[in-house]
């Protein structure tokens, strides 16, 4: 058995390489917003973002969350959107599959730390090989069904009434497709694909709704092909499947269900008449399970129920096919402990693909699920007891508590998306907001890569022994999805008593908020 300093040493190289490209992007970035004014293709005359401001969106953006405490076609030039965020977009989604790429193979590797791979390789790859071509290729086809792709400057024409109203424009369906391929949602314009230069038809909405989930999909059977086990991957993708499914059903009858409030069916409040109450459902379910935060429409108006899906979809961890790359890590977070505590359950000593699951690997799987959770609580906790906090909140009751709670997980989940009545433009929730982003993105990254170190240095079993426990069948199955929803209904179910749940008995009574 090779000595497991080979291992640390590999494994440090691996976060010594990503954290220098982490950092450079991150630099670049907030270098690029604070002095966009002096940068070219600014036709607008964008000033430089402020400091707060800037370090949140290059932390947004480093990090694959997409948070937006800004309207982008009032706050940033077509530089800082083309160069300054498009190219975060395939380097941090590009970020994600290299991770998973270390894990697989740590996990399917025989006693062979070096096999862990070479940062730089799967990254270019990565981007060169998968993320360019889809994203070029969707871009064209935006194009083709109206979403706009150019760098003139904004048209100013005359209203009926007589006003003057600037019209935005920009190089939109270029960002709009990386934005959905690698689940990174950070809209073009502030209303997101809510607008119609962004997502102007039926056809441009369900090609941005499948891209959302396209590349999320495929990592799971990317990962099954490389530990050797389609089957296995296939019980992992019906999971996934099944948990979107589930949301999609509750809020889409919550969505079209009575609204005590107007006296008539359906909370149409929010929506886009032109997609409707089923697809904005659709899109809010895929959004949030795949750490997206793109959307058609804004979660602030849904209903308390319909709001709570898409909240407790993030709270879960990003792994109802989650990001590219992140989601299926995530997911095998999960996976060990559940195989874990089936093992100790009837006493015997766990194994998963052939390689013991100990002491450490345990200790970094719940560090990498209950950190971002803990960052969650905890900081909607602080700022619930904040007057500084609480005053960007428009709305009081259970809708501010979930509204601030959205704000933390959306971060921490790595989402991005929003309750849009929360005003999160202020020096507080930019910072916080930002330091929620890097605990929930590297959180998770370095346990994840701790795994892999330990596993790649394992002999891999071939051989079937009484300690295996068989992660192919209805049984684990039924034990993983069990797991993820426990652990998520363990964790939150207290905070969404008091929030949405709350607030959706009080809506039957005829209350708002």
């Amino acid at each position: 058995m090779r000595d497991r300093s080979q291992t640390e040493h590999g494994l440090e190289r691996i976060r010594d390489i990503s954290s220098d490209i982490q950092s450079f992007r991150f630099h670049s970035s907030i270098f690029d917003f604070i002095f966009q004014d002096r940068l070219p293709i600014n036709p607008s005359n964008c000033s430089g973002l402020d400091i707060h401001l800037a370090f949140n969106t290059a932390v947004s953006f480093t990090t694959n969350t997409n948070w937006q405490a800004y309207s982008g076609e009032s706050t940033l030039s077509y530089f800082s959107q083309s160069v300054g965020l498009t190219v975060q977009n395939f380097l941090s989604a590009a970020t994600g599959l290299c991770v998973l790429l270390a894990l697989a193979r740590g996990l399917s590797v025989n006693s062979n730390a070096s096999a862990l791979g070479n940062f730089w390789k799967d990254l270019i790859r990565g981007t060169l090989y998968v993320l360019f071509p889809l994203a070029f290729a969707l871009s064209l086809a935006l194009v083709a069904t109206g979403v706009v792709q150019t760098f003139s400057s904004y048209i100013s024409a005359n209203t009926l009434e007589g006003a003057q109203q600037i019209i935005p424009l920009g190089p939109a369906a270029s960002q709009i497709a990386i934005k959905q391929l690698g689940t990174n949602g950070g809209g073009f314009f502030g209303v997101n694909s809510a607008h119609p230069f962004e997502n102007p038809s039926p056809l441009s909405n369900f090609l941005q709704m499948f891209s959302i989930l396209i590349l999320p999909g495929a990592c799971v059977f990317l990962y099954g092909r490389m530990i050797g086990n389609l089957r296995h991957a296939w019980v992992i993708f019906s999971v996934m499947f099944t948990i979107f499914c589930f949301g999609v059903i509750v809020v889409w009858s919550s969505e079209s269900s009575y609204n005590p409030i107007f006296g008539s069916y359906g909370f149409w409040e929010g929506k886009e008449v032109r997609f409707g109450i089923l697809n904005s459902a659709i899109w809010e379910v895929a959004t949030t399970v795949a750490s997206n935060g793109s959307v058609n429409s804004m979660h602030d108006s849904f209903s308390p129920i319909g709001g709570l899906v898409g909240m407790l979809n993030i709270q879960l961890g990003e792994v109802i096919f989650g990001g590219v790359g992140a989601g299926m890590y995530g997911m095998v977070l999960f996976i060990l402990l559940t195989v874990f505590l089936s093992g100790i359950m009837v006493g015997r000593s766990p194994e998963y693909l052939g390689k013991k699951i100990e002491k450490r690997e345990i200790q970094m799987s719940i560090l990498g699920i209950l950190l971002p959770s803990t960052v969650i609580l905890l900081f909607t906790a602080i700022s619930m007891s904040l007057p500084t906090a609480l005053s960007s909140s428009s709305n009081r009751g259970p809708h501010g508590l979930s509204e601030i709670l959205y704000a933390f997980s959306s971060g921490a989940g790595n989402n991005g998306s929003a309750f849009a009545g929360l005003n999160v433009n202020t020096p507080y929730y930019n910072s916080m907001i930002g330091i929620a982003m890097l605990i929930g993105r590297f959180g998770v990254i370095l346990p994840v890569l701790a795994i892999a170190g330990g596993a790649a240095i394992q002999k891999r079993s071939e051989i079937v022994s009484e300690g295996s426990f068989s992660t192919e069948g209805g049984t684990f199955y039924v034990l993983l999805l069990s797991m993820i929803v426990i652990v998520g209904a363990l964790t939150f179910f207290p905070v969404l008593t008091i929030g949405p749940i709350l607030e959706h008995f009080l809506m039957l009574q005829g209350r708002t908020f």
